[in-house]
């Protein structure tokens, strides 16, 4: 088979790509949307973000110290938790508790068992691998549930009245609050099911044309992909799961009822 030539972008490249950006800033003044600011910000750090990382993670694949890895992963999560407390403007009580537990056993879950049992490969802390995959399953998760607290608040808010009456009915704070949990877990996996329903005839997505571009066999591309957006759908389904049963509970009282900032609608 004929060896893959990689084409390595320069600066040059990149700026004339960023140039993209620049046009979607004059698209938002043009229109006065009030986000050119944002955008600019967000498409600074990213920029500066994933250079950071890029250096960061070859000094860490020359490493090779699990310790270091694992100090990668604590910080992804942390930045990960940082982010959805910033975009979340109505956050649950004990926000930050309730996403913490959630990322760290969905997330950490499922990517320790997908890099141990599906790739397999050795050591377990592989940096080339984990990071990597890691940074997918997280992503992903953080979405789902940012969604699921972000739901489950409009709703607990918007079925106060709803929610009083099945507590003085006698429901329990479960009962009174299933039907927001169940709205806020169905907005929580659409995106993900989404992506996976347009994947491959709407969409070839980001980790399968990276591999073919950098000269992997396109029907293991596929595989690799499959099994990650598996195990995405997996992380994602599990964490929006516990921050939504972690999560309403912290709308009500231990006498099963609504909490005195939810009562009054504050």
């Amino acid at each position: 088979m004929e060896e893959v030539k990689i084409v390595n972008l320069g600066l040059p490249n990149l700026a004339l790509a960023y140039g993209l950006v620049l046009l979607t800033i004059g698209l938002a003044r043009l229109r006065r949307i009030g986000q050119e600011g944002e955008i600019m910000w967000s498409s600074v750090r990213m920029v500066v973000q994933l250079f950071a990382v890029g250096y960061l993670l070859h000094l860490v694949f020359d490493v090779r110290s699990p310790l270091a890895v694992i100090a990668i992963l604590l910080a992804m999560a942390g930045f990960a938790l940082q982010i959805m407390g910033a975009r979340i403007s109505h956050r649950m009580p004990h926000f930050y508790r309730v996403m913490g537990i959630a990322i760290l056993i969905g997330c950490g879950g499922v990517t320790f068992l997908f890099c141990g049992l599906v790739v397999g490969y050795s050591p377990w802390y592989e940096p080339r691998y984990l990071i990597p995959l890691a940074g997918m399953i997280v992503g992903n998760a953080m979405n789902g549930a940012s969604l699921a607290a972000e739901r489950l608040g409009a709703e607990i808010h918007e079925r106060r009245d709803e929610i009083e009456t099945a507590l003085c009915l006698g429901a329990t704070s479960r009962q009174a609050a299933d039907t927001a949990v169940r709205h806020a877990f169905r907005a929580a996996l659409m995106p993900t099911t989404n992506t996976m329903a347009a994947m491959g005839i709407v969409s070839l997505p980001g980790m399968m044309t990276g591999q073919i571009l950098s000269g992997i066999e396109p029907i293991v591309a596929v595989r690799y992909q499959i099994a990650i957006m598996c195990a995405i759908t997996g992380a994602v389904a599990i964490t929006a799961f516990l921050v939504l049963f972690q999560g309403y509970r912290s709308y009500f009282t231990k006498a099963h009822q609504l909490t005195e900032e939810e009562y009054t609608g504050q």
